[in-house]
């Protein structure tokens, strides 16, 4: 018998954490944790001392006595606790759209004289990743090869198998499927890319956080995330780059096409020419947003107390009994996710023609899940904030929701 989720929610270990998240008390429901996390309580705290006492009583000398190194202490934090990562490897700042951009030119660079002229990514890839690709072909001079997938699956081995050769540069891929929550393979899709002398590029935007990720064991070589969603950094924080160290050495090393002050050899000579500085430092390019990267260090706080390992075993259980649940529920629904929970990210998705209106309506609500075409209810299932109840109490609204609807 399958449990309730009162008898989940009193047997998960990692329970006692929801109460830490601003508005965890409140009856709204909300499932888009995957695409914009709740705040922590101490993260007020955070803020307000950082205005009181680094700001305003430190002024300027705070450059001299962190902000200056903050991206790549911030850096090396998000390496160690969420993307199996050495030190030196991972810097903070910017978009993810700019850092996309910045790897997908670095990565051009490196196979320039190559004769390499493709970069490979597959038609349901998050848009920025295609449009960014898309540029980058342009300026580079190189073409896209895509890759045709299912919208309820995502990248196979044996579909990259099928793409890849001796014209591939750079091989772009999403670590979580943004739309279906497909989980790729991170170690073999990058042996197949490597194997036919590609560089390849993942956004973690989806699994940071999430799912355990392992960028060293993998032998990756370049990947992009965000940090508002299971990094819970606030709307617009600034997301990571990631640079294999030996992309960072020697006179072939991944140098990135904005060249800013932030990323010089010497950023306070102030010379009449750029030249990089060496390391992950030179992936930077004006001055970081520090207020910005305040509040994903609480989160990281969290999830290195309880440990990935811990993260992704509640998340399994969550979105299974998502999938459970709306089988139950919502039998006219489809599952656009893998069923599989080893094939599966953090969160899920169901399709039925309505689920544009439904969603409107649930945010009317307060059931906060997201709308991705085609008609598909995607909920964001974040593992230390979303609890069983809240995943049953919602799914009995969007029964509600579509049995006024049809009447």
């Amino acid at each position: 018998m399958t449990p309730t989720a009162a008898e989940l929610d009193a047997a998960d270990p990692l329970a006692r954490h929801r109460d830490r998240f601003v508005g965890s008390e409140s009856p709204l429901v909300y499932l888009d944790g995957n695409s914009l996390g709740r705040p922590l309580r101490v993260t007020a705290s955070r803020l307000a001392a950082f205005v009181d006492d680094e700001w305003a009583g430190r002024l300027i000398r705070g450059w001299d006595e962190s902000w200056f190194d903050l991206p790549l202490v911030l850096g090396d934090r998000i390496g160690r606790v969420c993307l199996g990562a050495a030190p030196g490897q991972v810097a903070v700042g910017d978009s993810t759209t700019v850092l996309l951009y910045k790897a997908m030119r670095a990565a051009a660079a490196l196979q320039e004289g190559t004769g390499r002229t493709e970069i490979v990514i597959d038609r349901d890839n998050f848009p920025t990743d295609r449009y960014v690709a898309d540029g980058v072909a342009r300026e580079c001079g190189l073409t896209l090869r895509w890759i045709e997938v299912d919208t309820a699956a995502g990248v196979t081995p044996e579909l990259l198998t099928e793409a890849v050769g001796e014209r591939t540069a750079l091989v772009a891929l999403s670590h979580v499927a943004y739309r279906s929550a497909h989980l790729a393979d991170g170690a073999e899709l990058t042996r197949i890319a490597h194997d036919a002398g590609a560089l390849v590029l993942w956004d973690l935007s989806h699994s940071v956080g999430s799912v355990p990720v392992a960028l060293d064991a993998w032998g990756a070589d370049l990947a992009v995330g965000c940090s508002y969603k299971y990094l819970n950094g606030g709307p617009g924080s600034p997301a990571f780059v990631y640079v294999a160290a030996r992309l960072l050495e020697g006179e072939r090393s991944a140098v990135q096409p904005i060249q800013g002050w932030m990323g010089a050899a010497d950023p306070f000579l102030m010379g009449p020419t750029y030249a990089p500085t060496a390391g992950i430092r030179r992936m930077l390019s004006g001055t970081p947003p520090v207020v910005g990267m305040l509040a994903m260090q609480d989160m990281l706080d969290l999830i290195e107390d309880v440990g990935m390992d811990a993260v992704r075993a509640k998340s399994r259980v969550l979105t299974g009994f998502a999938v459970e649940r709306a089988a139950e529920l919502l039998p006219e629904a489809a599952l656009a996710s893998p069923r599989d929970p080893d094939r599966r990210g953090g969160h899920v998705t169901f399709t039925h023609p309505a689920m544009r209106e439904v969603t409107a309506e649930l945010w009317r609500r307060d059931v906060i899940p997201d709308y991705r075409d085609p008609g598909g209810l995607r909920l964001g299932l974040s593992p230390l904030s979303t609890s069983f109840g809240e995943v049953e109490r919602g799914l009995e609204v969007v029964r509600e929701v579509l049995d006024g609807l049809s009447g």
